[in-house]
């Protein structure tokens, strides 16, 4: 329900108590409009967590919520014993994500790849719901800024304006049933330096994902991420597909993931994942998501 609709039905009833307070006409039909609009239900749940593997979900936490995320991915299974499959070796990410309202938040990250440091923000555009008049779909802007610390010695040029990557992405999720939800991800990627004239600045990509229940604290969650061809030209890049299974437990969800993309950001896991599902290139890893609630 609109505010400015709660502030006129409140400041109506206030009138019509006072004035007419033996009017039971009056008060019926405020009790009639208040009971329109509770035939119209928000859905909630449509994803587990902040994230499907990589891929940014509909979900983010609410007002005065703070969301902490552990994003941990280890080398590829096909390094062999001798590297324990990958284990020896390992990628970091650190999240915080803070509701600043129901429909808007802030998050904030730092990647152990490149060292990358991430800003974001996240805002509930249209929420799906039941009943009459139905929005079939919840829909989320996502805007994101990374920038990259690594140093260059031998590149004394990549200033800051160089080391900037700019992402947006809209996020159109729908919970198809009680076990079932579906989310598309259009996603503009902006390098401000690429590595040759060949590569594009500008990368186009579309992803898919999903979530299937199997119990009220278990799902298995997948994602593909598409990326438009002839963008990238300086490497050979793969399209990103990671798998993986999330479990609930009370205040965290934790997920554990397998993934052709070492990179747990958009530039990276959609346009610089080099290996290969086919090839052995997988890596294994995990999410952790624990939120903090600072209402009162």
């Amino acid at each position: 329900m609109r505010p400015k609709r709660v502030f006129f039905i409140i400041m109506l009833s206030n009138i019509c108590i006072n004035a007419f307070a033996q009017d039971n006409n009056l008060l019926k039909m405020l009790d009639d409009s208040l009971n329109a609009d509770h035939h119209k239900t928000f859905v909630r749940g449509t994803f587990k967590a902040t994230h499907i593997i990589n891929t940014q979900t509909v979900e983010q936490p609410g007002a005065k919520v703070l969301e902490f995320d552990i994003m941990h991915r280890f080398g590829q299974l096909n390094q062999g014993a001798y590297n324990f499959f990958g284990l020896d070796y390992a990628s970091l990410r650190l999240g915080l994500n803070y509701g600043l309202s129901d429909r808007l938040s802030i998050g904030i990250g730092r990647s152990s790849l490149d060292k990358v440091l991430d800003g974001s923000i996240k805002y509930k555009l249209l929420r799906q719901t039941d009943g009459d008049n139905s929005m079939p779909v919840s829909v989320n802007i996502y805007s994101s800024l990374a920038y990259v610390t690594l140093r260059y010695t031998d590149k004394p040029y990549l200033t800051d304006q160089y080391r900037m990557i700019y992402t947006n992405q809209l996020l159109i999720a729908r919970r198809i049933s009680k076990n079932l939800s579906l989310q598309l991800t259009p996603t503009w990627i902006h390098f401000n330096l690429t590595p040759t004239t060949e590569d594009k600045n500008d990368v186009f990509a579309l992803g898919l994902g999903g979530r299937i229940k199997l119990t009220n604290r278990m799902s298995i969650n997948a994602e593909y991420n598409y990326l438009l061809p002839n963008q990238v030209q300086s490497m050979k890049v793969y399209n990103s597909f990671s798998m993986g299974v999330d479990f609930e437990t009370g205040g965290h969800v934790f997920q554990l993931v397998f993934s052709n993309s070492q990179g747990m950001i958009e530039p990276y896991y959609l346009a610089k994942t080099t290996d290969s599902w086919g090839k052995g290139g997988i890596y294994f890893g995990f999410n952790i998501s624990r939120v903090f609630n600072f209402k009162k």
